[in-house]
């Protein structure tokens, strides 16, 4: 009799949930689910599968610590494969389809332009790791990665400072999509507010997957016989490697003229004999050589769970800042979803603000009360010969990011923001 009343209660309970709409197990439903967005195929897989791996790495960390509010995080992965028409379908399937509470995802300006209006529409939520052009504030994204002025301007002021070179030629060499072109815009108007005139800067573009860069290597070293000369690289994903093998065949070391990437990290440099490449720079808010015991446990997780998730070469995996970037972005949504008890995206917007983590970088991070962007530490290094970076300028603390360039006309009434 007792089973026969419970079945009827389980029947009753079941049909009051179907009719407020409720699928019937949701009412049990132990997880929270979250969207994993990157290339693990094409042009940028070289870049974003590490960050694929190192958001699985922070979910089970975040499992194994009891979850979000007492629920596991369950990872949905989709591979957009570096095409950026799927990035939109693959987000708006996330949201609507999957139903996940967040995306963690992009790698490319462009990739993150064209799922923008899917999150926008659908008031989704989405997390982006990469150091950026800027002239972009979204409400649905938080931006983990830098700005402009977390990144190419203090890179360009080392360039033109004495410890730096005192270089007074630019070559301004990326790929042609957004990114490059909107930083180089910035970049050029504050070489112009520098003194320096438009005939001493070289600007040059490459489609996505380049790999013949001897040309353009023989112009850079015309171009040099002009005056000390750098280069300032947003060259993105797997061009790198025969851009970096070529500047080694030419001969072109950092004493001659220095190259500092903005997308070139430990990961980009695992496939080039770095050799020929000692000197040359990297501007970043985290390098894996930083010698601190956050980072040391950092790096030490990450390869741990390489290894148990045979991952190729586990033993020698590195890590990197847009994978840096990622471990904060995910441990900074926990953290506002547990502030404001619920992962309703409107909610976890507000909480966001103000939200701090200690990161593996060794500085403690914060998440501007209003512009969606962290305030960040700037960090440039010189290649070394096993593909690691030796720190050699830094900023004392984090810097808040400006997401609107001053250097842009138009700008003015944005600046504060």
């Amino acid at each position: 009799m007792q089973n026969r009343r419970n079945f009827v209660k389980s029947l009753v309970l079941s049909a009051s949930i179907a009719a407020i709409g409720v699928p019937i197990g949701a009412a049990a439903a132990d997880t929270i689910k979250v969207g994993i967005l990157h290339s693990l195929s094409g042009t940028m897989a070289i870049s974003e599968t590490a960050l694929k791996n190192v958001a699985l790495m922070t979910i089970e960390e975040i499992n194994a610590n009891g979850g979000v509010m007492g629920k596991q995080l369950e990872p949905v992965v989709v591979d957009p494969a570096s095409d950026w028409p799927l990035f939109a379908e693959r987000a708006r399937q996330l949201i609507t389809q999957d139903k996940v509470s967040v995306v963690f995802g992009c790698w490319t300006s462009v990739s993150r332009k064209s799922v923008l209006p899917v999150f926008k529409e659908l008031n989704g939520l989405l997390f982006y790791p990469v150091q950026y052009e800027g002239e972009e504030l979204e409400k649905n994204v938080f931006y983990t990665g830098a700005a402009p002025n977390q990144q190419a301007i203090p890179a360009t002021e080392y360039l033109m400072s004495e410890e730096g070179g005192a270089a007074r030629r630019f070559v301004l060499l990326g790929t042609d999509y957004v990114h490059p072109r909107t930083t180089n815009k910035i970049l050029r108007a504050f070489l112009n507010s520098k003194g320096i005139p438009d005939s001493d800067i070289m600007e040059e573009y490459t489609p996505f997957g380049h790999s013949d860069y001897q040309t353009i290597i023989a112009n850079i070293k015309k171009f040099s016989a002009g005056g000390k000369t750098a280069v300032i690289s947003t060259i993105n994903g797997d061009s790198n490697v025969p851009f970096y093998r070529e500047l080694g065949n030419a001969g072109l070391a950092a004493t001659d003229v220095p190259v500092v990437a903005f997308s070139v990290g430990e990961e980009e440099l695992r496939g080039v004999d770095t050799k020929p490449l000692l000197g040359h720079l990297a501007a970043w808010n985290y390098f894996m050589s930083v010698d601190n015991p956050a980072n040391e446990a950092f790096v030490s997780k990450y390869r741990a769970w390489a290894k148990a998730n045979n991952v190729p070469n586990a033993d020698t995996v590195v890590t990197n800042d847009p994978m840096e970037a990622t471990y904060v972005g995910i441990n900074m949504w926990k953290q506002a979803v547990e502030k404001a008890g619920t992962t309703d995206v409107d909610a976890v917007i507000e909480a966001m603000g103000g939200q701090t983590f200690d990161a593996p970088s060794g500085f403690t991070l914060k998440m501007d009360e209003t512009n969606h962007h962290l305030h960040k530490p700037v960090l440039i290094g010189e290649v070394r010969d096993d593909g690691q970076f030796d720190v050699v300028w830094e900023t004392d603390s984090p810097i808040r990011a400006q997401p609107w360039s001053p250097y842009i006309e138009g700008n003015e009434s944005k600046l504060g923001k």
